[in-house]
Formats: structure tokens, C-alpha cells, sequence
């Protein structure tokens, strides 16, 4: 039996009804092919274990933990990322905070892929916020005009884990080993498939060639232009939910949420294995 598939608007999002049962091998190619064409599909309430959301994460292509020395790294069991702001949990709530901002997880990791799908499931929600915008870069850039996609397909932009946390912590208030990490990207990413997408967000520092002013001003523009209305989606969490998403397809941020919320998210990742070259 084919699960129902809800598209949210056309540019992004669908709503995907399935029980536990149903995410066998076969459903993990059609899971592929759906986050290809959504960029973020939704499982409401469906309400996996850590070991459930393990098996599932495998499925769709090799996991990989790229958190593990993050406060939460596997504070609920190995592979498993938890992300949460309540102190006894993370002792460094400057990267939980900086997710606040549109961005693309491991985007600043040099040398290896950012994951190619990022998989999160609720585990607590919060009173008051916390809610995850996704914003899709593919349309973005397909609704660029076509000067606009000859230029931006020519730029490199430096990713930074400094870049990524700038808005809420100081530069000496991070570790320097994480301080120094940066990774060189195109602007605009050519896909296996042919097709294109943004590589953006807060993690971008500044534009190959342009000065700070100039190629700010423009990441802040495109950022912009992709989280319109049109390209974007707010997603309510229930718990038990799961979400998956094209990382390199998709912006996401969450909505402020306070320390003492208890909202608790547990994220897994899909390895990338496409160079971002």
C-alpha cells in the first residue's frame, strides 16, 4: 500500500502518512525520491525510538554523526544528536542559539560533504516558539533571473563556524579548534540530478573576490529572496514527529524558544556524497 503524500505549496514541503511499520528498504528509495521533489517531507506523529530513527537513517544512505564532541552529541544513545538548550544536556548553548538563523547543517566542516539529509524527530515541545522555517533554495534560485544566475554561478563563498554564531556569542567565546573551521563553497551547487540550489545561510562569511560590505549585503539579499513566503515553510511541532529535509536544498531555522522550555530534539544526518565543489 503507497503511503499519501500531501504537498504543503508547490515550491516545498509535503505531508507524508506512514506507520512505523511502513519504512522498510523499499519506502527508503521512495522516501529519496520524495525529498528530492519536496526538499522537506513530514511524518506526523509517528513516533520513533532512537533505535527506529537509527535503522530509517540507514536506510536512506550511510549515517554520519559529525556532532559527537558537541555537548549532546550522544546524550541520548550513539549516532543520536540531542538538540536541546537545557544546561544539564549543553554546557555550549552558542550553537543550539545560532541555529535561531537560516542555515545548512556542517557547511563549515572543510575536506568532507555536508550531509546530504538531516533527519529530526521531536522529542519535547516547547510552550511557546519553537516551531522549524525551511526555506528552499532549489526554487530559490530557479526564480533568480537569468543575469542573476550567470553571475552567482561564477561565486565562491567561505563557510564559517564563527559566521554561524556570530549573532549570538563572541569569537573568543568559542573553542579555538572550532573557532578556525571554514570550508570554501560554490554559491550556486549543481546536483547529481542537474538540479541547482543556493548554498546560503548564516554559516556564510563573505563572497571569494567581493569586499566584506559587497558580498554581505548580497548573502543577506539572497537570504532574503529565500525565505519568502512562496519558498517557505513553517512546520508546528507534535511530538513524535519526524522531519527530513534536503541539508543542501533547504535552509532551516527554528523560531526562539527560552532555556527552560525543555524542547528536545534528537537529529541523525545521511552522509553526503556529493562534493561541493
Amino acid at each position: 500500500m503507497q503511503p499519501k503524500v500531501e504537498p504543503v505549496k508547490s515550491a516545498v514541503g509535503a505531508i507524508v502518512h506512514v506507520d512505523r511499520a511502513g519504512l522498510t528498504d523499499e519506502f527508503a528509495q521512495r522516501c529519496l525520491e520524495l525529498i528530492e521533489k519536496h526538499g522537506v517531507i513530514v511524518f506526523p506523529r509517528i513516533g520513533l525510538t532512537d533505535a527506529e530513527q537509527l535503522a530509517f537513517t540507514d536506510k536512506l544512505g550511510a549515517s554520519v554523526n559529525f556532532t559527537t564532541s558537541a555537548p549532546g552529541g550522544d546524550a541520548s544513545s550513539p549516532g543520536i544528536y540531542t538538540i536541546t538548550l537545557d544546561p544539564k544536556i549543553n554546557n555550549e548553548p552558542e550553537y543550539v542559539l545560532g541555529t535561531f538563523f537560516y542555515h545548512m547543517d556542517g557547511m563549515a566542516m572543510e575536506g568532507i560533504p555536508p550531509p546530504k539529509a538531516s533527519v529530526l524527530s521531536c522529542r519535547r515541545t516547547a510552550p511557546k516558539g519553537g516551531q522549524t522555517e525551511f526555506a528552499s533554495t532549489y526554487a530559490a534560485y530557479e526564480g533568480l533571473t537569468k543575469e542573476e544566475k550567470a553571475e552567482y554561478e561564477t561565486l565562491r563563498v567561505v563557510h564559517s563556524v564563527i559566521a554561524g554564531v556570530r549573532e549570538v556569542a563572541k569569537p573568543e567565546d568559542i573553542e579555538p579548534r572550532k573557532r578556525a573551521r571554514n570550508a570554501e563553497r560554490p554559491l550556486v551547487w549543481t546536483h547529481k540530478s542537474g538540479r541547482k540550489s543556493l548554498l546560503i545561510g548564516y554559516t556564510a562569511d563573505h563572497v571569494v573576490g567581493m569586499s566584506q560590505a559587497e558580498g554581505r549585503a548580497l548573502l543577506a539579499r539572497l537570504l532574503e529572496w529565500a525565505g519568502q513566503p512562496a519558498f517557505s515553510y513553517r512546520h508546528y511541532w507534535q511530538e513524535g514527529d519526524l522531519v527530513i529535509w534536503d541539508n543542501c536544498g533547504a535552509l532551516h531555522r527554528v523560531i526562539p524558544y527560552a532555556t527552560d522550555s525543555g524542547r528536545t530534539m534528537h537529529r541523525t544526518s545521511v552522509a553526503g556524497v556529493e562534493a561541493l565543489t
